[in-house]
């Protein structure tokens, strides 16, 4: 068995390997870039003192909220049609990106919206106090202040999506997922599915112990 699972890494891991950085690479960057201003503005159009806007901030929650509660698979299905519109194929990793891209970004917006309510209502008052504007509050207050929420909640999105890139795997995605399912479960390679699994937690850790340690940092 140990020749036969290190007979197909040595062929097929490198690929896996790439397919799934790639995935992590566009979804992660689109998902943390527009998932932010999203969150931004669910956060200012809910706040009195910034830019309330009741019924644009219902229409965007209510989108978030749907897009989070459809399971993934069912969003990769669904998401098809833009999929190829995009990409011009349904297959592949980077077809895998757009449906991991919106799973990102509508999970981040959350963690977005949330890490800025935490942020300490008297520091606030005291910059509108001190007269500064809200671009000025915005930059050099609510981000500086949620700063440490923030790198954790892409730390949890960040992990939450290789789960997710995995599952990609299921239906075409590529990757470390496809890798264990073609091999690990259809062709009952037990040592490819160990190594996988084995795999997936090592890039898990890694990253909370990186997401930890710059949240350390920013903490003030």
């Amino acid at each position: 068995m140990l020749a036969s699972t290190l007979e197909i890494l040595n062929r097929e891991l490198s690929k896996a390997l790439y397919e799934t950085a790639l995935m992590m690479l566009i979804s992660t960057l689109i998902g943390i870039s527009v998932g932010l201003l999203m969150g931004l503005y669910l956060y200012l159009t809910s706040e009195e003192k910034f830019y309330k806007n009741t019924p644009i901030n219902m229409v965007i929650g209510t989108i978030v909220n749907i897009v989070r509660s459809i399971p993934f698979i069912i969003l990769v299905v669904f998401s098809l049609p833009l999929t190829f519109l995009i990409t011009g194929t349904k297959i592949g990793p980077i077809a895998a990106s757009v449906p991991l891209s919106i799973c990102a970004t509508v999970f981040f917006a959350r963690i977005v919206e949330g890490a800025f309510k935490d942020v300490d209502k008297g520091v606030i008052e005291a910059a509108f106090a001190q007269g500064a504007s809200n671009f000025l509050i915005i930059k050099n207050v609510l981000l500086v202040e949620a700063a440490p929420a923030i790198v954790r909640g892409i730390t949890i999105t960040f992990i939450s999506l290789i789960g997710f890139s995995a599952m990609a795997g299921m239906v075409g995605g590529g990757g470390i997922g496809n890798l264990a399912i073609q091999y690990g479960y259809y062709r009952y390679e037990t040592g490819v599915m160990l190594f996988t699994i084995i795999a997936l937690v090592a890039i898990v850790q890694i990253a909370q112990l990186i997401g930890d340690f710059i949240a350390k940092k920013l903490t003030h």
